[in-house]
Formats: structure tokens, sequence, C-alpha cells
């Protein structure tokens, strides 16, 4: 996909696509952080149909509804040849066992065997977290491993 990106003098970023459908897709980053997710014609990318005004948090969380699933979906596919290896997500249950807790303490590959690779919270895609990443109840956590690994990590994060 081709993503055409356009300074703004004194506003900021223009990146934007041309759809199937024949439309311009795209963002505008502000200078000041502000978003504004736009709509236009493909033969004229300054003629703006639609235009909606995001706040970052806003621009977070709609980016992890676009990526969170594309992210656990490209991890399936590039571990699809791998014998024995899976991708998984599962939840943290607000109020569970690691609701407030770090990474750390799950000690989830010693018990395990498998991998965290990322944490999905509020649509933003946190990518191999360390250590004293904290959870929060629902985060969703993608994890790599054997069907046995992530049978014991639903356990686990389940409350176990």
């Amino acid at each position: 996909m081709n993503v055409e990106v356009t300074p703004l003098p004194g506003i900021g970023t223009r990146q934007d696509f041309v759809i199937r459908g024949g439309r311009r897709i795209g963002v505008i980053t502000h200078r000041d952080g502000k978003f504004e997710l736009i709509v236009s014609r493909a033969e004229d990318p300054d003629d703006c149909a639609a235009s909606i005004a995001l706040t970052p948090a806003e621009a977070s969380t709609l980016a992890g509804l676009l990526g969170a699933p594309n992210l656990v979906a490209q991890l399936q596919e590039q571990h699809r040849d791998v014998a024995g290896i899976s991708t998984r997500q599962f939840p943290v249950v607000p109020g569970s066992r690691f609701d407030g807790r770090a990474l750390a303490e799950t000690e989830m590959r010693t018990r395990t065997g498998v991998s965290i690779v990322a944490v999905v919270r509020e649509g933003s895609v946190h990518p191999s977290p360390r250590p004293d990443f904290v959870f929060t109840g629902g985060d969703l956590v993608v994890v790599v491993g054997t069907a046995e690994g992530l049978t014991a990590a639903a356990e686990l994060l389940g409350g176990g």
C-alpha cells in the first residue's frame, strides 16, 4: 500500500492512501498532538469530504481497534509454519490476581513456557512489555507458545 506523506507547514503532517473504493483515507497529525481522521476523493486530496477531530487518547484507541486484531493475525501467520507454536490472546479480568500487578509477578515464562509478546490496553498495543509493565483489568495479553503452555497461561491469567 502506498502511503503518501505530505508536510503541512505550520500544522503538522498528513499521511493518506487510496483505498479500493477510490477514496483517500488518512490522518493529519497536528503539531500540538491532536489528530484528524480524513476522507477525500482520490483525484483531489485537498477536497476533504469528511474530517473527524480526535484526541490523542481517541486516536490511540482507534489505532488499537484497527491494529490489535491485525497484530494477532500477523503473529498467527508467522507461526503458521512452525509446528507446535500458536498465538493467542487472553484477558486480564478486572479484580483478578494480576490486575494491578507487574508482568514479572506472573512468572509466565517460568510457569508455562509461553512468551508475552504484547499487551493491548484500551486500543493501544504495547509490544514486548518489560517485566515492570503493570497489568490493568481489561488488558488483552498476547502470548506465543505450545498448546500446553497456552492452556496453562489461560489458567494462570484466569486466577490460577
